[in-house]
């Protein structure tokens, strides 16, 4: 069997959270770092606050050569070879280790933004698709910075629809001629290596590898962006490029596979980055919320703004609960294999194989990340508005998130897709739950009652209702629009926001669960309260989002049914919300930022 024809085992598959009651295996959580890991976020830290920060309008005026000089010196930490083999000259970490380094560097975005380029979707390319003479050729020196990475995917003509691209490669004896454009290419001002994308023979999507020094290869100017504005962002232009026929990455026509994969793990580090970013976003106004006064009291006094505070630790904890179990069942699912030659195609797996989570995190994460700054900014008022608070800049910096590595509608398609097709296929066993969900319509006492009085009662039983409620509405939108729902984004689109609150409920509730044994209850009094403020909106949400969907795919007949089923699965109790949220930004106060269990 070649690899690629080989699938994932259906064994700890991606999406079986959906299906499976929570808790069935436990899952990664932030507080299981090690020693290790930890260093190496101490060590990315470090570089941010010292060598990044201090010198950020430097960067935004893109000063001549000073992000290459930076990415050197993270070359000499180590910083940039995370993800490259031991074998060819990097430290071959875990997925958790490269994304906690990711959490860290998000705090300046224009320098995160360069830094992911060159050693996520500018290296990783090679890493995974690339021969051993290709990984021995160019891994080293990408691995220290003495050679810089991008990735050259996206047209004027094809962003979304990558597979459209026109940029094309035509075979000429030993060598391939590579004509054509492509547009938005970050790093492309100073990069040594670029994974190009283009068509043999006008239809086979297809990988090479380019070098800056080849003949026809030129660069446009630096496009001028509402933020990132200290990252390189040109476009690449190839004119009649010749290179010879050992660039082609992978095979011929198998291109998609290339950039699809990358892209998963694009989307992972922009989730995982997410949470970085809000972290300082929330540190920032911690500390203006408390030194601002206004009616004679500092304004961290005011309820409202104690609200704010509350809530962005909240959608902080979801996105670190979501981000971290994915990578660490990513990195389990390669763990599996102990050949070190075969793990970078079980990587490639890997990252395939949770393609759902990470589109779940990429589109949560950025809207979270999108939210805090909102909100954060709201908290200095009209000071936030100015360039003289650094608020103003990562408002600026963020917007491009949601259209990074395919943008939030996309990947919400995907969500949804992705499931249903891996359910056809029978590597997900969705119709078997829905089974069980009809049963229970039928036979009410079936339904879970859960344990109420029990630490998190409440929120495991709405764990358990609202996969039900989300399994019954979508069924119901399966048999109705079978033939056409892949062009029915209004229906997909609401079935990926259940879907992305289902993962969120199943991970923060089951985050919090793992760590009450080995924190004890006072420790995690603050998560318990995080975890029931969001699970209770995202409960509401699932319903209403149910109710809207049955409202557009049903008849009015039947919708009276279909309420009264979804009214089955409504019984659960709601609580003091206020007090929750109160705790918890008398804690983000009392640690200055996020409350973490560290």
């Amino acid at each position: 069997m070649s690899n690629d024809d080989e699938q994932a085992s259906v064994t700890g598959a991606g999406g079986l959270w959906l299906v499976e009651p929570m808790g069935t295996a436990s899952i990664f959580t932030a507080e299981q770092l090690t020693q290790e890991q930890l260093a190496f976020a101490e060590t990315a830290g470090a570089f941010v606050d010292r060598e990044v920060l201090p010198i950020q309008n430097d960067i935004d005026h893109k000063a001549p050569g000073l992000l290459v000089t930076l990415l050197r010196k993270a070359g000499e930490l180590g910083l940039l070879m995370l993800d490259v083999p031991e074998r060819f000259g990097g430290l071959g970490t875990d997925k958790t280790t490269s994304m906690l380094v990711t959490e860290h560097m998000a705090k300046q975005a224009s320098w995160a933004v360069t830094m992911g380029a060159h050693t996520g979707i500018g290296s990783l390319p090679i890493v995974f698709f690339g021969n051993d003479e290709q990984k021995a050729k160019y891994l080293p020196k990408l691995a220290t910075g003495e050679l810089i990475a991008a990735y050259a995917l996206t047209e004027a003509g094809s962003g979304s629809d990558a597979l459209a691209a026109r940029c094309s490669a035509v075979d000429d004896g030993d060598h391939w001629v590579l004509t054509g454009v492509k547009q938005w290419i970050t790093n492309a001002g100073f990069a040594d290596v670029f994974t190009v994308f283009a068509k043999v023979g006008g239809e086979k999507f297809s990988a090479f590898i380019v070098e800056r020094s080849d003949a026809g290869v030129s660069i446009g100017p630096e496009e001028h962006k509402m933020g990132i504005r200290g990252s390189s962002t040109c476009e690449l232009i190839l004119d009649e490029v010749r290179i010879p026929k050992d660039r082609l990455l992978g095979r011929v026509g198998k291109g998609h596979k290339i950039a699809f994969g990358i892209l998963n793990i694009g989307r992972l580090k922009l989730g995982v980055g997410a949470v970085g970013g809000s972290k300082y976003a929330l540190q920032l106004a911690v500390a203006y919320a408390r030194e601002r006064k206004q009616f004679g009291k500092a304004i961290a006094e005011f309820g409202l703004i104690r609200q704010k505070l509350a809530r962005i630790a909240c959608g902080i904890y979801a996105t670190e609960s979501m981000g971290y179990r994915t990578t660490g069942i990513i990195d389990a699912f390669i763990a599996e294999v102990t050949d070190p030659e075969k793990k970078e195609f079980r990587t490639q797996q890997a990252l395939e194989e949770y393609a759902i989570e990470s589109s779940i995190l990429k589109v949560y994460g950025t809207e979270q990340l999108a939210f805090t700054i909102d909100e954060a900014l709201q908290i200095f008022g009209g000071y936030g508005y100015t360039e003289h608070f650094p608020i103003e800049r990562l408002a600026r910096d963020a917007r491009i998130n949601r259209i990074f590595e395919g943008t939030n509608e996309v990947n919400r398609l995907l969500v949804p897709g992705t499931l249903l097709k891996r359910a056809l296929m029978g590597r997900l066993p969705l119709m078997d739950f829905v089974a069980v969900v009809k049963n229970e319509l039928r036979n009410p006492d079936l339904i879970p009652v859960g344990t109420d009085g029990s630490l998190l009662g409440r929120e495991r039983r709405s764990v358990a209702l609202a996969k039900r409620i989300v399994t019954y509405v979508a069924d119901i939108a399966i048999q109705k629009h079978a033939a056409e729902l892949e062009d029915r984004q209004d229906i997909l689109g609401a079935l990926a926001d259940m879907l992305i609150d289902i993962y969120l409920m199943d991970s923060v509730v089951q985050r919090t669960v793992q760590n009450i044994p080995g924190f004890g209850r006072d420790q995690t009094a603050i998560q318990r309260d995080m975890t029931q403020l969001l699970v209770a909106d995202a409960f509401d949400r699932v319903v209403q989002g149910a109710r809207r969907l049955a409202a557009g795919i049903a008849s009015e007949d039947e919708l009276s049914t279909i309420d009264a089923n979804i009214d089955r699965f409504v019984v659960v109790r709601p609580f003091n919300t206020f007090t929750a949220t109160e705790r918890v930004a008398a804690a983000v106060l009392a640690r200055g930022g996020y409350p973490s269990l560290s």
